[in-house]
């Protein structure tokens, strides 16, 4: 049973271990972000895999965000569900079952699917042609990252042609991810990597043009390559999403390449025990905090140093003002990777100048079917 906290609880009297937003500066990340695709030309449909909750979703295309982007189905049932009604579906979806799910959205929203293979374009087709909903597709393309794709080329025309010529299925154009650059922490460097896949994506377009069809989309972009991909004159929409609350790897990426983000993010903690001088111990571990991009930081005290965590353990060097904790005390972590350590949670605890202010169901939490 959920025991949630009022509106007004001060910070530090929320249970833990929680997910803790601060409204200022995500609303502030949401904005700026915004307002460089505004400058450049250039839409914004952000990835809901960050977020996975209609209350962010809506926050951004109140924005101006002509839509989102979802990474499955289950993800798109809960967007269309909360009252978002433009969807692009970045992954492939195969199998009848998932298919008919995806028209059960389609018949809420506006949805967009990626597609890569024929077999998948007539199963599409048959579903919508069978409930009677347009769908529009886009091809995924292989942009370098060695995962799913279609290659420029004669493959991405006939793809598209399939498409175009398919009942129930309209053309809608392409997309991809230059997401080997979106790490890489020299500028110059990650500028010419993105560039690599971009221009990947752009041939295809070009094939896909020369041979008679229309391009209206062509959607890409990553929160580390936002400001490369989204100056790209033939870039129609930008798909970043870890923007919203700023991982902490993001800033190491970007270090002192000026950015508008900060961290809206934090997991926090109590610590729970104090076993030795130098070592101390708080909840959050592994079921609540991911470190498939690294350990977590400890935020605003100062000597203390995450070194391992377990299922339910986070083990801390304490040094200094840090060594003085004591079982109780409230710690915050920033984590590297927010995606998977949301899908980790039941709630985001918002706040507001240190006042909870709403509690927002993670809706999205586990939907990766």
């Amino acid at each position: 049973m959920d025991y949630l906290p009022l509106p007004g609880t001060p910070v530090e009297e929320i249970d833990t271990p929680a997910i803790i937003v601060d409204l200022d500066i995500a609303e502030a990340n949401i904005k700026a972000m915004a307002s460089f695709a505004s400058e450049n030309g250039v839409s914004m449909r952000p990835h809901m895999k960050t977020g996975k909750s209609p209350f962010w979703a809506l926050k951004q295309i109140e924005a101006g965000a002509i839509g989102v982007c979802a990474a499955k189905v289950g993800e798109a049932e809960i967007l269309a569900e909360g009252g978002v009604r433009e969807i692009l579906v970045t992954n492939q979806i195969v199998s009848s079952t998932k298919i008919r799910r995806l028209f059960g959205v389609a018949s809420r929203a506006h949805v967009t699917v990626a597609v890569d293979n024929h077999d998948n374009v007539d199963d599409l087709s048959m579903a919508a042609q069978m409930f009677g909903i347009e769908l529009g597709v886009i091809l995924e393309v292989e942009c370098g990252m060695n995962r799913a794709g279609v290659k420029p080329g004669e493959a991405a025309v006939a793809l598209a042609r399939t498409v175009e010529n398919a009942p129930g299925l309209r053309f809608d154009g392409v997309m991809g991810y230059e997401g080997s650059a979106v790490y890489t922490e020299d500028f110059d460097l990650r500028k010419q990597q993105a560039m690599e896949s971009i221009n990947n994506l752009l041939a295809a377009a070009d094939d896909i043009e020369g041979a008679g069809l229309e391009v209206k989309i062509i959607s890409a972009g990553g929160t580390g390559t936002y400001d490369i991909t989204g100056k790209v004159d033939r870039v129609t929409e930008l798909q970043c999403g870890s923007y919203l609350f700023m991982d902490s790897k993001y800033l190491e990426v970007f270090g002192d390449h000026p950015h508008p983000f900060r961290s809206a993010l934090t997991v926090q903690g109590t610590v729970t025990s104090k076993p030795a001088p130098g070592r101390t111990i708080a909840d959050p571990g592994l079921k609540a905090i991911s470190t498939d991009q690294g350990l977590p930081g400890v935020v605003s005290i100062e000597g203390a140093i995450v070194r391992s965590l377990s299922e339910e353990h986070c083990v801390m060097e304490t040094q200094g003002p840090a060594d003085e904790l004591q079982p109780g005390d409230k710690i915050s972590l920033l984590p590297t990777h927010s995606d998977t350590t949301i899908n980790q949670h039941d709630y985001y605890y918002c706040v507001r100048n240190g006042l909870l202010e709403t509690v927002v169901e993670l809706a999205g939490r586990g939907r990766f079917m």
